[in-house]
């Protein structure tokens, strides 16, 4: 039994996007003031929000996102 290959001429079909208006939904119960910190607070709704972004978009959003998360983690062993 063979498996079928990929699409003649190499392409596959575009993926879809998110629906035209597209809300994030409500904001994520984070738990207790303080133990937050600004910038993971920042990361996380980003992620969320990354949902409604083109697939390429949601990549670089995604970058960004463990971008901060690393530094700012990183920041917080040190001290």
């Amino acid at each position: 039994m063979t498996r079928p290959g990929p699409p003649v001429g190499g392409s596959f079909p575009a993926r879809p996007g998110p629906p035209v208006g597209a809300r994030p939904g409500p904001p994520l119960d984070l738990g207790d003031d303080e133990a937050r910190h600004p910038a993971v607070d920042a990361a996380v709704r980003a992620i969320a929000n990354a949902a409604t972004l083109a697939p390429a978009d949601q990549i670089a959003q995604y970058e960004a996102a463990y971008e901060t998360l690393r530094e700012t983690l990183a920041t917080i062993d040190q001290t």
